[in-house]
C-alpha cells in the first residue's frame, strides 16, 4: 500500500500553475541563517535575481532579497511551474553564492511558499507588501533605500510614496 504524502509535498498535491497569473511567493534560506547579510553574497545573489535567463518563462514583477529569505511576485508565462521557476531560481544563487564563499554550505530550505494573487489591484498592493519588507524589519527607513530588491514594477511605483 502507497505512503500517503506528508508534509510539505501534501501542501503541493492539487496546486496548479496557470499561464498569466501572478504568484506572492517565499522562499527561505537554510535554517534561516542570515546569508545574505553578506553583502558579497547579497550582490552575488542579486546578479542572478536581475538576469533574464533566471526568468525565461515568468517575469519577476517586483521582489526582495531579505538577509533570511527572497520574497517576490512572479507572473508565469508559457508552460513552466512556480515549482520550476523557484527551483531554477534557488539553484542559480546558490550555484553563485558558492562561487564567493570557501564552504559549501546549503543555501535554500526545501520548498516555498506561494499564494496566487486574484486581481490587479491586489498586484499593486503585493508590490507594496514585498519591497516593504525591509522598511517593517528596520533595515531601512524607506523601501527605495534597500539595495537587493528588483522587478519590472519597480519603475512605476513612485519611491517618494510610502507603501505602508
Amino acid at each position: 500500500m502507497p505512503v500517503p504524502d506528508r508534509g510539505y509535498k501534501a501542501l503541493r498535491r492539487g496546486r496548479v500553475s496557470l499561464d498569466g497569473q501572478v504568484y506572492l511567493v517565499t522562499t527561505v534560506c537554510h535554517e534561516r541563517q542570515p546569508l545574505f547579510a553578506d553583502a558579497a553574497a547579497a550582490r552575488a545573489a542579486m546578479t542572478v535575481l536581475s538576469a533574464p535567463a533566471t526568468w525565461p518563462q515568468a517575469s519577476a514583477q517586483a521582489w526582495v532579497l531579505m538577509p533570511d529569505h527572497w520574497h517576490g511576485l512572479i507572473e508565469l508565462r508559457g508552460v513552466e511551474t512556480v515549482s520550476r521557476t523557484l527551483q531554477r531560481l534557488k539553484s542559480l544563487v546558490t550555484r553563485a553564492v558558492r562561487q564567493i564563499r570557501s564552504e559549501s554550505v546549503p543555501v535554500w530550505q526545501a520548498g516555498f511558499h506561494d499564494h496566487a494573487l486574484r486581481c490587479e489591484v491586489t498586484l499593486v498592493a503585493a508590490a507594496r507588501y514585498v519591497l516593504d519588507n525591509p522598511v517593517r524589519a528596520r533595515l531601512c527607513e524607506h523601501w527605495n533605500d534597500w539595495p537587493w530588491r528588483g522587478g519590472a514594477m519597480l519603475a512605476s511605483l513612485s519611491p517618494e510614496c510610502p507603501l505602508a
